[in-house]
């Protein structure tokens, strides 16, 4: 039998997953409204795995390119969470 401590830590993950999935589904849907914004970040994705697979450090800059395009995809990826939220209201 399950303790009273499990069953309520289940609920949690399950209830925050499902939050998880509504969050992303609305944000595939503002990715839909703004395509240009979801290509961008698919492209800065590709850029970060090219970089990353190179054998050179591109004269230096390769650490900085690869953290600057991962905070760009953060702040797009908040631009769209941000109009999901503002669409809802």
């Amino acid at each position: 039998m399950k303790t009273i401590p499990t069953v309520v830590a289940a609920f949690f993950v399950a209830t925050s997953l499902g939050c998880s999935a509504v969050k992303a589904q609305t944000i595939r849907s503002e990715a839909v409204e703004h395509p240009r914004i979801a290509t961008a970040i698919r492209e800065l994705e590709e850029a970060i795995r090219y970089l990353e697979a190179a054998p050179h450090d591109f004269g230096g800059h390769k650490a900085a390119a690869i953290r600057d395009s991962r905070a760009a995809i953060v702040q797009l990826r908040a631009a769209l969470a941000y109009r999901a939220h503002q669409d809802r209201r």
